[in-house]
């Protein structure tokens, strides 16, 4: 069959779509284009936010009417977690956030036998999982960047947060297994490699053997030297000075660190269910920036959270500036049924809006300033793809940057900065 992927979310969702490209190839069929003409559409949804979730009903909605004699096949976080209204949306295949394997079985049957139009279902409960679904790693081949997805589940239930429900508890991948699919993606020609996860701070928590992700990450990196190694989203309880330590020595560990701050404020992270203060953050980014060279410390923002006051908000932006993120992610609160948050008194749209707005203005300005760093530094460019007759690609420090040149494409290349604009980086590549 020829089956086209739309994704959603987080890079978990962007891992586990690439996984079904490959068990897809594998099987014989192609992947192509969203915007060809298939005989499946897979969406892979997302219910992170209350916008997310809409944006996956619109999607649906749209490749129903577009597509009206293709199988249209729905799994991930939504219709984990609100399989009720998915099924309302005229689907041929309610898949959720496990057994890939399997719902690329049902959806081959789907497609063999789709004039029956038999709605087919493959939903667990998330929070009785205990095995780490192994996965294939790469997705389709050509790719210069690749996620490994390390860990699932999360064991931290915040406030405001369903992704628990939706994942269940903290799973994580064997370190040998995590080491071999690094060395197949290297094989594979794959320049970069991103470790991913729910909440990939937690891996090895459930071995209880007292392996934590540090322990993974440095295997990793001494596995394959040549590799570009990335981390994803950490916890900011993860850095510590043993991390640092054991971590800094590696040439291909990318000094970029994304510290998941939600708020600036301690009442509110109280208010979130966070473990860690203000204090305890600001710890992680002093110990990141005395270990590491400049390293781009990147993070999220969540605006309006209930009961956020004025000043809580304003202790917020106070923070972002001496932290002086690389790059900050806002958004406004949203809120998801089902969790503590949602029960909490709710600021107005508006207000969360123009304090999201403010909160943007702030980190524009954190950024440009990192960037202004940057110029006159050689950095090692991982060029990827030409965009408007230059080529574009990431430091390690995961800031964009162009310079001209001709077949650049999956190299990495020594480049030296010249400019700035407050987004990006412009330079030449040395010879």
């Amino acid at each position: 069959m020829r089956a086209a992927i739309y994704t959603l979310g987080c890079k978990v969702n962007q891992y586990e779509t690439q996984a079904i490209e490959k068990l897809l190839t594998e099987r014989g069929h192609t992947v192509v284009d969203f915007t060809q003409d298939a005989d499946a559409y897979v969406v892979n949804t997302c219910s992170v936010t209350a916008v997310s979730g809409q944006k996956s009903r619109q999607v649906i909605r749209r490749l129903r009417r577009k597509h009206p004699a293709a199988v249209l096949a729905v799994c991930g976080c939504y219709s984990q977690t609100a399989p009720e209204d998915v099924r309302a949306l005229g689907v041929d295949l309610i898949a959720g956030t496990g057994d890939r394997a399997g719902f690329v079985a049902l959806l081959e049957q789907a497609v063999t036998n789709r004039d029956a139009r038999t709605v087919r279902e493959t939903l667990d409960n998330p929070r009785a999982r205990r095995d780490f679904e192994l996965l294939p790693a790469g997705g389709m081949s050509g790719r210069t960047r690749a996620m490994l997805k390390v860990e699932d589940g999360c064991n931290n239930f915040c406030s405001y947060c369903v992704i628990p429900y939706a994942r269940g508890a903290v799973r994580s991948e064997p370190l040998p297994d995590a080491v071999r699919q690094a060395r197949e993606l290297a094989a594979d020609g794959v320049r970069e490699i991103v470790l991913t996860g729910i909440e990939i701070s937690s891996w090895g928590l459930d071995f209880r053997d007292g392996r934590t992700l540090v322990d993974l990450a440095a295997a990793i990196c001494a596995a394959v030297p040549g590799v570009r190694i990335r981390l994803g989203s950490l916890e900011p309880r993860t850095v510590t000075p043993d991390f640092c330590r054991r971590l800094n020595v590696f040439p291909n560990l990318c000094p970029q660190f994304h510290l998941s701050l939600q708020s600036g404020c301690d009442a509110t992270l109280k208010r979130m269910r966070r473990r860690y203060d203000t204090a305890r953050y600001l710890e992680s980014v002093e110990l990141l920036r005395a270990y590491f060279p400049r390293p781009a410390v990147t993070t999220d923002l969540i605006t309006g959270f209930p009961g956020e006051t004025e000043d809580e908000f304003t202790q917020t932006l106070a923070f972002l500036r001496q932290c002086g993120f690389a790059r900050t992610h806002i958004f406004p609160y949203s809120s998801r049924p089902g969790t503590p948050a949602a029960d909490m008194p709710q600021l107005p749209k508006a207000v969360k809006e123009e304090r999201a707005a403010r909160a943007k203005a702030v980190a524009d300005a954190t950024r440009a300033e990192y960037l202004s760093g940057c110029v006159g530094e050689c950095y090692e460019v991982l060029y990827e793809q030409a965009r408007g007759g230059v080529f574009h690609g990431h430091a390690p420090n995961y800031a964009d940057v162009y310079a001209q040149g001709d077949g650049l494409r999956n190299q990495c290349r020594v480049t030296r900065i010249l400019s700035s604009d407050g987004e990006a980086l412009y330079g030449e590549i040395v010879p």
